[in-house]
């Protein structure tokens, strides 16, 4: 394959004051100017609500886009769990070098250790900002803001808000918006979804989006477009994220010149509840914090068939504590998910379809009281009871792996530039500094630090150079080409006039892909999928119904479009993890595996990323590398012994 390397644009210097000094070097557009510029942001979940605001509170002049009637039905709000910030209230250890240490080291040593080191820093300032914006973070017996512990981590750095951190920090990213809308700096556009993104002599210069009420399809230019809009975990089928999510936005950014990077990069939470029966559309997460107080097992024995309490202490096996006595039950995500799935595939799986293990509370509430664990958990435990009818305060949860979050993204460089000049990606649509797995209570860090602190600098500096440039117009064939393209598109679907739904064709691709590029892969599997996924997609193009029309609310129509754009990722997915020819993080590939059947990486060949470049249709794209150094994290292989 012709591979090239990808300059990163990583200034120089040490690491800890690359960031600090970079700030300074970069160019700076001066508060008047800041109003002849115009910015699109895609999404308004944590990302771009944050990037919006910050951006509209700076001068510029902002769109912001959701297909929500409302950015706080943004996906960030299903985030229960926290938030990392190296602040070090506790005590016991933490700082800015272990936060980067710890991701790093989670990551399976295949994320840019620039990026993660920027992310540490400013991880602080997080905190602070949501502080002010009166974001409820529970709060300690001497009234600092409380912590606690996560998965791939020995001191407790998650500030948290009980299990709905996610919301409370959305609304602070909410209301913050909201005051540029009011103020006129951001005019915000809802139930209006991405269909293309639009370049202009090699630069991004706009969108094309439909009201997904009217079915009117319109045009908008900017200086730059920032997407913020997601994961693609959706692609199967089954997971923890809202039936809405998709990877629509990127894709499109890709078919248009955006690298994709790392597409088999993705995240199984170990702490979901198992499906019920096969005609489930969406699995529930229940938050990772739960692993703090919860101890995970089974039975000793195959096939057992009493309950929890029938079953005495000497025939539990409490695997992770057994397994990884340093961590316990808080390693991190991919290796608590593949245990989970040993010892269930063992048949020692619990429940009415032995597909789950416990996680018990019962140790805890005897030894701090069923009032704390309520104060800490209680929305958590009431949702698991509305959702399976079993008290958890009374008996274990039973919880099982899922499909949650995506490492792999669009790729971006150190100002978070795609490949794409002015297009710009955010928060988990990038690929940026998470590696081959995300540490719980990573993402919203990851989402706010790239809207607040992040790209309010790096972007001014791509468009200091720009000042007088006015955006391209709407009239410009660039953008009515793209208009006509997207009608067509729409007539193709609705002309279709097949048998079965669209719902048919993702919960079956969703099927091939959980299968094969699951919680383990291997070669013969992913040849396989590379031949499964294009036949699935051939009759999906000849037989799929859509039925209504295009000029009004049409969510099969809106569904249409998504899947067929998964089909796609999932096939380069497929190509991505064949072509890694080792384990890391949340990839695992059953051939390259240590004795003790942990992820065994190859750095002397993989210890870089790998960013696909679209070709057309039909046509496999090019893999490209970024190769990774490692000056301040000694590679080693990963232990949580």
């Amino acid at each position: 394959m012709n591979e090239i390397t990808l300059d990163s644009k990583v200034p120089e210097g040490p690491i800890s004051d690359k960031w600090e000094n970079h700030k300074f070097s970069m160019n700076l557009v001066n508060p008047n100017n800041k109003r002849k510029f115009e910015i699109i942001v895609v999404g308004t979940g944590l990302a771009g609500a944050s990037a919006a605001a910050s951006l509209g509170e700076l001068g510029y002049r902002v769109k912001a886009f959701t297909y929500h009637d409302t950015p706080r039905r943004a996906h960030s709000i299903a985030a229960q769990g926290g938030i990392n910030g190296a602040k070090n209230y506790t005590n016991d250890g933490d700082s800015v070098h272990r936060l980067f240490y710890d991701t790093v080291k989670g990551g399976d040593f295949r994320s840019r250790e620039a990026n993660v080191h920027r992310l540490a820093e400013v991880s602080a300032n997080i905190i602070d900002q949501a502080t002010a914006q009166g974001v409820p973070f529970a709060r300690d017996y001497g009234g600092l803001l409380d912590n606690r512990s996560f998965g791939g981590a020995q001191v407790s750095r998650t500030f948290y808000a009980r299990g709905q951190t996610g919301q409370q920090l959305l609304i602070g990213a909410y209301s913050a918006l909201m005051r540029q809308v009011g103020a006129g700096s951001v005019e915000l556009h809802t139930r209006s979804e991405l269909l293309d993104v639009v370049t202009k002599d090699g630069q991004a210069c706009g969108i094309v989006v439909r009201d997904l009420l009217s079915g009117e399809v319109t045009s908008h230019s900017a200086h730059a477009v920032v997407l913020a809009t997601g994961g693609y975990g959706n692609v199967y089928f089954l997971s923890t994220n809202a039936m809405m999510c998709n990877v629509t936005a990127a894709w499109r950014a890709h078919r248009k010149g955006a690298f994709f990077a790392n597409p088999c990069y993705t995240q199984i939470h170990p702490t979901c509840i198992p499906a019920s029966d096969d005609f489930q559309s969406k699995l529930t997460l229940m938050s990772e914090s739960l692993r703090n107080d919860g101890r995970i097992w089974v039975p000793n024995n195959e096939g057992e068939s009493r309950s929890a309490a029938e079953i005495p202490e000497s025939e539990r096996d409490y695997y992770l504590e057994r397994k990884y006595p340093a961590f316990g039950n808080l390693v991190p995500r991919d290796v608590a998910s593949r245990n989970a799935k040993t010892v269930v595939d063992e048949g020692r799986g619990v429940g009415p379809l032995a597909n789950g293990v416990y996680l018990d509370f019962s140790a805890a509430i005897e030894r701090d009281g069923l009032d704390t664990i309520s104060a800490k958990y209680g929305n958590l435990f009431d949702m698991y009871q509305r959702i399976t009818g079993e008290n958890p305060y009374q008996t274990p949860m039973r919880i099982y792996p899922a499909i949650h979050y995506t490492m792999g993204g669009l790729w971006v460089d150190y100002h978070l530039m795609t490949t794409v000049p002015g297009l710009y990606s955010i928060g988990e649509s990038n690929f940026s500094d998470h590696g081959a797995n995300r540490l719980g209570a990573s993402a919203l860090m990851q989402g706010l630090a790239d809207g607040y602190f992040v790209l309010p600098y790096t972007i001014g500096d791509g468009l200091a150079g720009r000042l007088g440039e006015p955006v391209v117009p709407t009239s410009d064939p660039v953008f009515t080409e793209a208009v006509a393209a997207i009608e067509s598109d729409t007539q193709r679907w609705l002309a279709t006039n097949g048998t079965k739904s669209v719902d048919y064709y993702h919960r079956e691709l969703g099927r091939i892909v959980w299968d094969n590029i699951g919680m383990e892969r291997n070669k013969a599997g992913l040849e396989q999928t590379l031949s499964d996924i294009p036949a699935l997609r051939e009759d999906f193009l000849k037989n799929v119904r859509v039925p209504g029309s295009a000029n009004t609310l049409n969510q099969s129509l809106e569904k249409a479009g998504r899947v067929d754009d998964f089909f796609e990722l999932a096939e380069l997915m497929a190509r991505d993890a064949l072509t890694r020819d080792e384990s890391c993080g949340g990839h695992f590939r059953v051939e390259y595996q240590t004795p003790e059947g942990e992820a065994q990486r190859d750095d002397e060949n993989f210890a870089h990323v790998a960013a696909w470049e679209w070709n057309g249709r039909g046509n496999a794209q090019t893999r490209h590398r970024e190769e990774l150094t490692f000056d301040n994290v000694a590679l080693s292989q990963r232990s949580y012994k």
